[in-house]
């Protein structure tokens, strides 16, 4: 079965067409970082104008590089929430459109459910039950996975997502959006035992993620600083403050792994792009762990139209937003 993907929840415009739910046949994704880059984050409506402007050639180069035309889709799959609600609804009318101009089924997926099967189709049938972890700009879950569409949420962040905590601590020491790839190149040359930075604990769930105290620590220490910051100081607090999320996300993931009887971890986002991140999960978990291949990481369409697969489509052509993670708590 042939599915076209359509993913617009942010600033990415994607499409790729996917073979029987992992065989990849192209996977075109348009970034808007030039776009936002200024400001220092996304701009909601400027980033609604660039996905009008893009997605059809964005479709066009999908079907060209897959070398085939939209006769030969068998099924339109789209991107539904949570995301910017303009930018999911122009994806879903663009998605429902074609998907009624060509009478084929419409297929709506959840965009979080999807980084975590980014990291199933990277591997081949999943090892269950799985933990499975969502790190990305606007996410930050733990799931118990028993299936592709069979999870129970854990554990997620009551503020700031773990991405959008690096964003803001990147403007903080005046480095460029997006924060992420910067806040890793600087912890390169940083001095880890010089601040002392540590991410929130949630008293009603220990499994829970809280960024947001972390950021205010930064503020703080940045403030008592003398201005400008040298080079050596952005690099310091770089390295401490990543070193700091990271050993949030290692115990809150061992101490899910001690509850639950897990034979994987699997892990979906764009911070699992992050070479740290990944050396240090290798280094203090003994569970196998399943990464995302670094073209599935970020926001892409080849992991909603591989999820795709495994869905009903909609018996009608509507679709509704999705604000939230579709997983029984």
């Amino acid at each position: 079965m042939r599915i076209l993907g359509i993913e617009s929840t942010c600033d990415e415009t994607a499409c790729s067409i996917v073979e029987d739910g992992t065989k990849i046949l192209s996977n075109v994704v348009s970034s808007q970082i030039d776009l936002h880059r200024e400001f220092g984050g996304v701009v909601p409506e400027l980033a609604c104008r660039r996905h009008i402007d893009i997605i059809a050639p964005v479709l066009q180069a999908a079907l060209e590089n897959a070398n085939v035309t939209l006769d030969q889709i068998d099924a339109i799959a789209v991107a539904k929430g949570p995301g910017l609600i303009g930018a999911l609804l122009i994806g879903m009318h663009f998605a429902k459109a074609l998907a009624i101009s060509r009478n084929i089924p419409l297929i709506g997926v959840n965009h979080i459910e999807a980084h975590l099967y980014a990291a199933i189709m990277s591997h081949g049938a999943p090892t269950l039950p799985a933990l499975g972890a969502v790190l990305s700009g606007g996410h930050t879950s733990l799931v118990e996975m028993q299936g592709i569409g069979n999870y129970k949420l854990i554990g997620e962040t009551v503020d700031d997502a773990i991405g959008e905590s690096f964003d803001k601590v990147a403007k903080m020491v005046g480095l460029a959006y997006p924060g992420g790839p910067n806040i890793e190149q600087r912890a390169l040359r940083g001095n880890l035992s010089r601040f002392h930075f540590k991410a929130g604990r949630v008293k009603s769930n220990p499994l829970n993620f809280s960024f947001s105290g972390i950021k205010t620590s930064v503020l703080y220490t940045i403030r008592d600083m003398p201005k400008p910051l040298s080079e050596q100081d952005i690099a310091d607090i770089s390295c401490c403050f990543q070193e700091a999320v990271f050993t949030d996300v290692i115990q809150k993931a061992k101490l899910a792994l001690d509850r639950g009887n897990y034979k994987a971890l699997y892990i979906g986002g764009g911070v699992t792009l992050n070479k740290r991140l990944r050396l240090l999960l290798s280094e203090h978990l003994s569970i196998p762990i399943y990464w995302p291949n670094l073209d599935l990481c970020l926001d892409n369409a080849a992991m909603i139209a591989g999820l795709a697969y495994h869905k009903e489509p909609l018996t009608s052509y509507d679709l509704e937003c999705e604000t939230r993670i579709p997983f029984a708590r």
